[in-house]
This record gives C-alpha cells, structure tokens and sequence, in this order.
C-alpha cells in the first residue's frame, strides 16, 4: 500500500512543481525570444502559433529529475542502477534536443542539428545505455513474461535496443505537432508503464522506476496546463526526444518491449504514416496520405485540432488498457 501513497503523492508533486515551473519559465521563455518557427506547409490554423515559446520540456524535465533526486536524499526510495539508467536516459536524450532546440533559435530558422549530428548523439547515448545494462547483469535476451517467451538474441540484442530506443525517440518528437497531443499521449503512456513496472516485481528497482513514471506523469499534466490549446508553450526536441526515449528505455529494463508496441500505439502509427508517405514518394511519385505525420492528414481533411488532439488521446488511453492487460493482469 506504500507504493500507492508514494505514487499519488509524487504525481500530485510533479504536478505542483511543473506548474510553478511553467509560471516561472513561459515568460523567461518569452522574454528571451525563444520562439517556435511554424513550418510553411501546415495549415492557417498553425500561422497563429508561430512565436510561440519552445524549449518548454525543461518544464516537466527539471521538477521531474529534481523531484527524484530530493526522494532519493531523503530516503523515501531506494537508489538502483535500473533507476540510474532510466534518469540517465531522460537527461541526455533531453540534452540533446536542448541542444537542437537552442541552435534553430540561434539561427532564427528551422535548422537545428542535422539529421546525422542528432542521430550521433542518440546512438552515443543509447551504446552507453547499453553498456551500462550489461554491466548490471540484464540478460541479452527477449523476455516476455506474460506468454512464458525467452528468446536469447546475444549481440543482436544490443541492436535490438539501439532501435528501440531511437525508435521512442524519434516517434514522440513526430507525434509533437498539435497543441497537447504528444505531451498528453507522453503521460498516459508513462501512468500505463508505471503500472505495469509495479507489477514487474523480476526487474531490480521496479518500484523506484514506477515512481519516476508516476512523478513524470504528474510534471506533464502540469506542463499540459500550458501547452493543452491555444499552446503558450512548445516542449520542442528538450521534451520530445526525452520522453520517447526514456518510455522506451523502461520498456526494456522490466522486459515489456512488445507491450511498448501497444501501449505506444498511436505513436508507432504516426511513425509508420510518415514511413510509408515517403516510401511511396520515392518509389511511386504519389502521396498516401494528404499530409504526415498523421494527425496533419486529419487536419487537411477539415478535422479541428482539438478534436483531432481528443481522439488520439482516447485511442492511446485504450491502448494503455490493454497492454497494461497484457503485460500485468494476463
């Protein structure tokens, strides 16, 4: 019963903490003329967006690490290397889209780090990630516990990760185009892998890594305060490339990298729309859709952004149901 205390009661302070953070921050971000460059090719709704702060994951980023940090001094949880890695993986995917963010603003354009220079640093950080996990004992092997499956995949298996991770990454960062919708996918998919790290009681420091998710979870309702429509704040590639990392990151440490693929859903649907579109662009000179990442295709079909924003969130908060059915209750 504690951990359900320590659970509602770090989200309640995330939540506190990222709403004083976004007080603070959107007119520092403001002030500074740290500003959102909207993309010519998107629709007329979008041009009003377009000065809008970016740069607002440090919002839920900093309340978050510090939030954990101030429990872990305390002795409220446990310190575990699983935990360690997991907090590692949140800052230095966050760094880098800081980084992104910092030169697209320097630049007063569209132009952060080239694809390459991003990609870099992702692998960078997810070989570290992965030497880290080896050293801790984790097995190179598949494990999905719900259906009794172990599959040893040796070094494939490093592979494997650097996918999964880049995969989350980059997903969230695409999925981040309409005012609340990656943040508010972000945080019912972490409320869903909270649960489900609770209940996997095989993984070292389970109950700690719930926390961080649970914590999180809170410091982006808060965030939502600001970036729900009509957006004051943008998370940019600070909160985007973060928080798809890091998910997957969790996914992998309690051994639910198949329950990833649905809770994730409507990220990894957004990922593929793009695929394809420019997989059909290059083999066939014809478009599939009228514009990707796909909720910018529901927009060209004349569907308003909130709605399109309301039923994502919906469809991810019944694909959260299920695999939190699938990788805990089954």
């Amino acid at each position: 019963m504690l951990i359900l205390t320590k659970a509602i009661l770090t989200l309640m302070i995330g939540f506190i903490l990222s709403v004083i953070m976004g007080l603070i921050m959107v007119p520092v971000l403001k002030k500074m003329k740290i500003r959102q460059k909207i993309s010519v090719f998107l629709t007329k709704t979008h041009k009003n967006k377009d000065g809008v702060p970016t740069m607002g994951g440090i919002i839920f980023i900093i309340p978050t690490i510090l939030t954990m940090l101030i429990l872990l001094m305390l002795g409220k949880i446990e310190f575990s290397r699983n935990l360690l890695i997991v907090m590692f993986v949140f800052v230095g995917y966050a760094l880098i889209g800081f980084i992104d963010d910092f030169l697209i603003i320097k630049r007063g354009n569209n132009q952060g780090l080239t694809e390459i220079q991003k990609l870099f640093g992702q692998l960078v950080i997810a070989i570290i990630f992965f030497a880290i996990f080896l050293k801790c004992g984790h097995e190179t092997a598949l494990n999905i516990h719900t259906l009794g499956i172990k599959i040893d995949m040796g070094w494939f298996y490093g592979l494997f990760l650097l996918f999964v991770l880049l995969s989350g990454s980059n997903a969230v960062n695409l999925t981040d185009g309409l005012d609340g919708l990656a943040g508010g996918l972000s945080a019912i998919a972490f409320l869903a892998f909270g649960i489900i790290s609770w209940g996997s009681t095989w993984a070292a420091g389970n109950e700690e890594i719930a926390i961080f998710c649970f914590t999180l979870v809170g410091s982006l309702l808060g965030f939502l305060v600001f970036n729900t429509h009509p957006a004051k704040v943008f998370m940019g590639d600070t909160g985007s490339l973060a928080l798809g990392a890091t998910l997957a990151s969790v996914a992998i440490l309690t051994n639910h990298e198949i329950t990833l693929i649905i809770v994730a859903g409507v990220f990894v649907v957004e990922t593929l729309s793009s695929i394809i579109q420019t997989i059909s662009m290059i083999c066939f000179k014809k478009k599939v859709f009228l514009m990707t990442p796909l909720h910018h295709h529901f927009e060209k079909l004349g569907y308003q952004e909130t709605d399109i924003v309301k039923g994502f969130w919906v469809i991810g908060l019944i694909l959260s149901a299920v695999g939190i059915y699938f990788g805990v209750w089954l």
